[in-house]
């Protein structure tokens, strides 16, 4: 049931109604975390389905855009997100020292999105600053690591070796066969910047619309460090936390039939008319 929640979270009609887990009527704060997606949704109980507000969202490159951006500049492998993760696991977190600025909603926007990839889809003006997410930054920052540190050359040559590699290393000897350790510890503090800003934000998300319980979902979901700190944080505030399984949570098939399936049920069937629309916004009437 978890995994066909997230899926509807990902894609439901823009506030419509849907019948989901009835058994629990708690609020529920959703991270749709993803290549394309970093939004935080209000699910909410209404007459036995739910509706979706939106809370906060990127205002330019998605966290899993930022995954493989940086992924390409180190010469990983594509989709950037496994490399990085099972990378990671080997560096030092501490090491390189990325920060996240505040944000500051732009007063010439007129509290309208940014033309960008990952902004382009819903308004900004309504939505807490503090909730708003914005990975371009940290993407150039770790450009100017790599520019300082002469990495450029070590990065193309590191290319070849990931296509033999063919996977993720498994071993710290697998993991430096592919990078150094300055490589590594540059990884992994990427990543450990990038969770943490998306945790600070869900949870204080959470706790500012009173939701009992965080759903995560999206390719992001399925990082290994993402899930092992979102689960300690959400045990320390007592909430509960759910994530769809892993085989689950980059398949876009399953999410779609998840989505459809109860309006199957429901009798619910589009006219002849229906297109695409690839700018519908889920949570905006």
């Amino acid at each position: 049931m978890v995994g066909v929640v997230l899926s509807q979270v990902s894609n439901a009609r823009p506030g419509a109604p849907i019948p989901i887990d009835q058994t629990d009527s708690t609020a529920a704060l959703a991270l749709v975390v993803s290549g394309g997606h970093t939004h935080l949704y209000l699910a909410q109980p209404l007459n036995g389905s739910w509706r979706y507000s939106l809370i906060g969202r990127t205002l330019d490159d998605a966290a899993g855009e930022a995954y493989d951006k940086v992924a390409k500049l180190l010469g990983l492998g594509y989709p950037g997100g496994p490399w990085i993760d099972a990378l990671a696991r080997f560096g030092d977190p501490k090491a390189v020292p990325f920060t996240f600025a505040q944000i500051k909603t732009k007063a010439h926007l007129g509290g309208k999105a940014p033309r960008t990839k990952g902004a382009t889809t819903a308004p900004i003006a309504a939505l807490d600053p503090h909730f708003l997410f914005s990975f371009s930054g940290i993407k150039t920052a770790v450009l100017r690591y790599v520019e300082l540190h002469g990495l450029r050359e070590e990065a193309a040559a590191r290319v070849p070796r990931m296509l033999a590699a063919g996977k993720p290393p498994k071993t710290r000897e697998e993991a430096l066969e592919l990078c150094p350790q300055g490589t590594l510890d540059l990884i992994a503090s990427f990543q450990h910047a990038v969770v943490g800003d998306l945790l600070r934000k869900t949870f204080a998300a959470a706790e500012a619309v009173d939701a009992e319980r965080i759903l995560v979902t999206g390719g992001v979901a399925a990082n290994h460090e993402l899930r092992e700190r979102f689960t300690v944080e959400s045990a320390r505030r007592g909430l509960r936390v759910a994530f769809p399984t892993l085989a689950l949570s980059t398949d876009n098939a399953a999410m779609i039939a998840a989505a459809a399936w109860p309006r199957f049920v429901a009798g619910e069937f589009a006219g002849a008319e229906l297109s695409a629309e690839p700018g519908m916004v889920l949570g905006r009437a």
